[in-house]
């Protein structure tokens, strides 16, 4: 049996915090505004698996209205999704996933995301695709205002 689901995140530029996008430190000038460490790519990929198992999204399981998820690695939150889906029978059958940003340039990047998404998710590197895409600079991501990801999971039941 198989079950997917999709997710999407966007986070707001700023000056004063640090780019981390995949489990990994981009240098860039400006990093993404939120109450955790605004992981644009992992939050993506927690939406679409709370998704595929028909559980809450990542804004009820892990509020913003909480203290002890401000400024937290977004990494510690994708191990509790994916130990929630190892407790339903569940394992990732493959992801694929768009990071959308008009700067910086992601694809130096990707390899190091991989590295850190397929360790804690236990998959093989060919189960796991991360793209980089820009709006042409169109929208608040085209004008460099903001980066969004989405991402779909595919779950298989073990």
């Amino acid at each position: 049996m198989y079950r997917i689901g999709i997710g999407y995140d966007i986070h707001k530029l700023t000056t004063g915090r640090d780019l981390i996008i995949g489990g990994v430190k981009i240098t860039h000038e400006k990093g993404l505004l939120g109450h955790s460490d605004a992981d644009v790519l992992i939050h993506a990929i927690i939406d679409a698996m709370l998704g595929a198992l028909a559980l809450a999204d990542i804004g009820t399981l892990f509020p913003d209205t909480d203290p002890k998820y401000k400024d937290i690695d977004s990494t510690v939150l994708l191990k509790h999704v994916f130990e929630l889906i190892l407790e339903k029978g569940y394992e990732v059958e493959n992801i694929d996933s768009n990071i959308i940003a008009q700067q910086p340039k992601m694809m130096p990047y990707i390899p190091k995301m991989k590295e850190i998404l397929c360790g804690i998710l236990k998959l093989e590197t060919d189960k796991l695709s991360i793209k980089a895409k820009t709006k042409e600079k169109l929208d608040a991501v085209g004008q460099e205002l903001a980066i969004e990801s989405n991402a779909v999971v595919l779950l298989k039941k073990v």
